[in-house]
This record gives structure tokens, C-alpha cells and sequence, in this order.
């Protein structure tokens, strides 16, 4: 049996569900999806355009992948958890990007890398559940998405191929962006 996670002053619990799980698993694909969208408009607001497209692709990705939990999840009520309330840790699940590593002159390798990083943690903790849960139909629901996120590791392994290695130099940025206050 999962032994569920703790975090100071609050307990989580199991995904020992179906319901649980698809709803986990729903919360994180929607959220990478969001974040990746943010993320492109960023980049094309500084210019980098290479790289909010590669954003973009991304994200519709984890667009499509959400929605093929959802029509998995027809037929089954799935439970609102709160934000501080979903098994991964953390306030943002294992796949989406966070925001302050993301630096506007990021290349498309780094990029790419991220996104990599991302995606391993992911199954990573599809993993951690598919082989620690008491229910069956998780386990299952949870190898599934395991192997999806393993399938898209293979992908972006194969994207870096693309992009070779570059010297990207932010210290010399002529006009490095300002704060606003």
C-alpha cells in the first residue's frame, strides 16, 4: 500500500482510485498545457520565436493528452482536489516548467531539455504509483501514463538531435528586459 505523502501541517491523500488518478493525471497534463502556452506568448513577446513555436507544439501535446484523459474519464466523477491537496509535493505538478528557469534567450536545446526534465519526472511519479498503489485499476491507469510520458522522453531525446549545442552568452544581452515595480 502507498504511504501517503506528507507535506508541514497538511496530509495528503492516496490516489487509491480511478477517480483520483484520472484526476491527478488530468490536473497535471491541463496545467503543462497551460504553462507551455504562457510560456510561448512569452517568448514571442521577446522575440525568440524558434522557441515559443517549439512552446506551442508542446503544448498542444499536452493539450491532446489531456484530452484523452478526459474522454477516459467520461463516466467517472472525478474528485476536486484543492491545490495544496495533489500528491506531487509541490504547488505545481511534476510536468510543468517552472516559469523562473525558463530565461528569455533560452535556446531551443535548453528548451528542449527542460521540457525533457519535465516529462521524466512525470513518469517518474506515474511509476512511483503504478508500483506502490493497492488498486489494480490504478496501477494500471498509472503504468499507462507511465509509458506515455517514457514515449514522449523518447521524442524529445530524439528533438535534441535538432539542436546543436550553442554558446548562448546572456551576459552580453544589449538590451536585457526590465523589471516592473
Amino acid at each position: 500500500m502507498m504511504t501517503p505523502v506528507k507535506a508541514p501541517g497538511r496530509t495528503r491523500a492516496a490516489i487509491d482510485t480511478p477517480e483520483n488518478m484520472l484526476a491527478h493525471a488530468l490536473a497535471m497534463e491541463s496545467e503543462a498545457a497551460e504553462r507551455y502556452a504562457e510560456l510561448a506568448d512569452q517568448m514571442a513577446v521577446h522575440n525568440n520565436q524558434e522557441v515559443a513555436a517549439l512552446f506551442r507544439k508542446l503544448g498542444d501535446i499536452e493539450r491532446l493528452h489531456a484530452e484523452n484523459i478526459r474522454r477516459q474519464a467520461a463516466g467517472y466523477e472525478l474528485p476536486r482536489i484543492s491545490l495544496g491537496g495533489y500528491r506531487w509535493g509541490s504547488r505545481e505538478s511534476p510536468e510543468a516548467l517552472d516559469p523562473g528557469e525558463v530565461h528569455y534567450l533560452i535556446t531551443p536545446r535548453e528548451a528542449v531539455k527542460l521540457a525533457l526534465r519535465h516529462e521524466r519526472q512525470a513518469a517518474e511519479f506515474y511509476g512511483r504509483i503504478a508500483r506502490g498503489s493497492a488498486s489494480q485499476e490504478v496501477r494500471k491507469l498509472a503504468k499507462g501514463y507511465e509509458e506515455e510520458e517514457k514515449e514522449h522522453v523518447r521524442l524529445l531525446t530524439e528533438w535534441l538531435k535538432r539542436y546543436p549545442e550553442t554558446g548562448c552568452d546572456r551576459d552580453d544581452d544589449p538590451d536585457p528586459p526590465m523589471e516592473q515595480e
